[in-house]
């Protein structure tokens, strides 16, 4: 698998900090008391638990000495439980955007779509313009990562990006996860770890499911505009591992006047295998959805009522796709060293019919594009760790290799009526081949003072065979370094400090980085560079110091030398200029009572193109100020309540800002009660009705009976209205 960002060595007891011990804090999870000798107990900073079917060996024995001695080999820790962003990674985080997130905090938040799962990480939207079925839209750090370009995503190490996508670059559908299966969510923002190659630029996130289950367990969920739900998932002892193993299925049409009709299939089956000093680990997922899409319409036709606001211009857009995945991930540890790897294989299909301009292009028939390919995709990660000393100073080593290639066949963009197809743009085959090398090392030289380099190497080879239409195909490949560096000062009082810089970057869709000529233009054009440079620096510092409350604070800044990507909906490549990103984000986790937990983060960004007027140089889509907010109580008795704040706003929509979003406002509520194996609870979604939008654009589209060059206009998507769930949940 993967190897994780987060330190994920064995605490050594030098260099780590020290303090009175255990009953002070209790609900940092992450730390554990050892007795250091008949003087009294002392606390050691423990590592980043492993993955969850990597359980760590039984601590080792102490010495019996209350001075804590500078060991020759590491010691390993216990297995320990994440519940959430309490969790304690002072001496273990290379930065302050670092984080990992356990089931506790997410099992109560209300999730409207699946893909607000990784609204966990502090500052990330995610919103929809189209069908449930579709991908996600994103945002964090003032990108629009549009479906995925610049946030990098795994789930049990298999990449859920998809370069040279039929809809988007980097296209990212997390509809195939069971969110009540995952067991923890690690992220990063920033470009500064060394594993982290394509998309990661704005951030990465690496999903972890659950190994087994306390009980087994099957949820019935409804809900208004006909939405229906169901989980069933359970684990056994199967030989020496264990067994886990889950269903979902899920029905909604929605508020739209035209019903989404959505279809959703997922499936997992994983088997765990524990030896203390090495494991492995099988993994299969399923995933189908069909549905019709609900599209952004114009704000125009809402405003003077001649569309409803859930209304439709289309009522055949939509799609289906359906992704298998099966890997393998080995791990093994000894004294002084540990080793991860992975084998993953997928399979990805997508047929996608859009029509956002309407009648702009095609007067008579109308402007639907159908999107379509078919993939397999395969790949590996490996990664070695030795545990060293430099000058009798802890230093940790580690190098990795990550390979990945992509079969992409019938990747069709084409021009359809009420999804029959009258005209093809283009079909392609493609392959792309990514070798992805990094080196990096930790090195602890003060008992405050460590440093984190790194330097990965990456190298795509892109392949295009044109099956259809005028663009040229050919071959390409490129190469780029990437160097890291973080320092991090401290522990003192509880708390870091962390300066990070670091280079990255994101591919660009095959087809563009080959081509020499437009679809149906006649001049020859320029391809757009294979590889998009980044560069990003961070100042930051995390704080534990006052009794529960877990807070960071990070100063940014992202350069990113060119965002040329190819344009999935127009079948062409377009340029939109270097930019800048800088803001600042403050996270806070809180939990002043065994039955009480609190969050609350903000994040506010500037994005700026670098070569633009003053008055035009505002990044369409970049949002600008993201807060987020809850409260969890939890009753020994079996009550819960829960109700979350998300608010986001300072979007604008074309260059000038003239034409902006709006800010969205939305409250949800939660609850119920837990009685022994039944589970009664509540959701309540958009308490307040709020009719804002969910996401806008700005760009040129024609109504039939509109001017023929089309008109300049705000299209919008808006959020859903208030609706409430129902759970029934029951264990066995």
């Amino acid at each position: 698998m993967l190897a994780l960002p987060l330190s994920s060595r064995p605490a050594r007891l030098a260099g780590q900090r020290f303090q009175p011990c255990p009953d002070t804090r209790p609900r940092l999870v992450w730390t554990i008391c050892l007795a250091l000798g008949a003087s009294g107990e002392t606390r050691a900073q423990t590592p980043l638990p492993p993955p969850a079917d990597e359980p760590a060996a039984a601590a080792a024995n102490p010495p019996d000495t209350a001075t804590p001695p500078v060991l020759e080999e590491p010691v390993s820790l216990e297995t320990i439980e994440v519940q959430g962003r309490e969790s304690d990674l002072l001496g273990q985080a290379g930065s302050a955007s670092q984080g990992v997130v356990g089931r506790n905090q997410f099992r109560t938040r209300p999730l409207l779509r699946v893909g607000e799962l990784v609204e966990v990480i502090p500052g990330m939207i995610a919103t929809q313009h189209s069908g449930t079925g579709k991908a996600n839209q994103y945002f964090l750090r003032g990108f629009n990562l549009d479906h995925g370009t610049d946030f990098a995503t795994w789930v049990d190490g298999v990449p859920m990006n998809l370069p040279t996508n039929a809809h988007g670059q980097g296209y990212l559908d997390l509809n195939s996860i069971i969110p009540e299966l995952v067991e923890r969510v690690e992220y990063g923002k920033g470009p500064y770890y060394a594993e982290m190659g394509d998309f990661a630029s704005a951030g990465y996130a690496q999903i972890h499911t659950r190994t087994r289950l306390d009980a087994g367990f099957v949820n019935l969920t409804g809900g208004e505009f006909d939405y229906y739900r169901g989980v069933a998932a359970n684990s056994n002892r199967l030989g020496s591992g264990d067994l886990l193993y889950g269903l979902a299925v899920n029905f909604y049409d929605g508020p739209w006047q035209q019903p989404m009709q959505l279809d959703q299939y997922n499936g997992l089956l994983r088997y765990t295998l524990d030896r203390q000093d090495w494991g492995l680990s099988f993994i299969g997922q399923g995933y189908g959805s069909n549905w019709i899409a609900t599209n952004q319409i114009p704000e125009a036709l809402v405003k003077t009522r001649q569309l409803p606001l859930y209304g439709t211009l289309n009522d055949t857009d939509g799609g289906n796709t359906d992704r298998y995945t099966g890997s393998l991930n080995l791990w093994s540890r000894g004294d002084g060293y540990r080793n991860e790897a992975s084998l993953y294989l997928a399979y990805y299909q997508l047929d996608l019919y859009s029509d956002f301009t309407f009648y702009l292009t095609h007067p008579t028939l109308g402007d639907q594009i159908f999107q379509g390919e078919n993939r397999l995709y395969y790949g590996g990660n490996a990664s070695q760790t030795w545990f060293n000393q430099l000058f009798g100073l802890p230093m940790d080593n580690t190098l990795g290799i990550q390979l990945r290639r992509d079969r992409i066949r019938g990747l069709e963009l084409a021009n359809s009526f009420r999804r029959d197809i009258f005209a093809v743009t283009s079909i392609d085959d493609v392959d792309e081949t990514s070798i992805g090398l990094y080196g990096k090392s930790e090195n602890h030289w003060l008992p405050w003072l460590r440093t984190e380099a790194g330097l990965r190497q990456d190298i795509f080879v892109f392949e295009n065979t044109v099956v259809a239409g005028e663009r040229n195909g050919g071959q390409t490949a490129a190469s780029l370094a990437s160097p890291k560096l973080s320092l991090i000062l401290g522990p003192w009082a509880e708390t870091e400090f962390y300066l990070n810089l670091g280079y990255g970057f994101h591919s660009n869709d095959a087809r563009g980085a080959v081509a020499r000529q437009d679809p149906g233009v006649q001049p020859i054009i320029n391809p757009v560079s294979p590889l998009s440079r980044t560069r990003g620096a961070e100042l930051g510092t995390r704080s534990q110091y006052l009794p529960g409350l877990n807070t960071t604070l990070a100063l940014w800044y992202l350069h990113s030398d060119s965002e040329l990507v190819f344009v999935g909906d127009e079948g062409t490549t377009e340029p939109t200029g270097a930019g800048n990103r800088y803001g600042v984000e403050w996270t806070n986790y809180y939990r002043p009572s065994d039955t009480v937990t609190l969050d609350a983060d903000v994040a506010f960004t500037r994005s700026r193109y670098t070569d633009a007027p003053g008055d035009a140089d505002r990044i369409p889509q970049s949002v600008g100020q993201v807060i987020s907010a809850g409260a969890l109580y939890e009753d020994p008795q079996g009550w819960f309540a829960t109700a979350r704040l998300r608010h986001f706003g300072d979007v604008p929509l074309n260059e000038s800002g003239s034409v902006t979003l709006g800010s969205t406002t939305l409250v949800n509520l939660g609850g119920g009660y837990q009685a022994g194996p039944l589970r009664l609870s509540l959701d309540l979604f958009n308490l307040f009705d709020a009719r804002a939008n969910d996401i806008a654009y700005y760009y040129t589209y024609r109504l039939q009976d509109q001017p023929r060059e089309g008109v300049d206009g705000k299209l919008i998507h808006p959020v859903e209205p208030r609706m409430l769930r129902g759970t029934i949940s029951f264990r066995f």
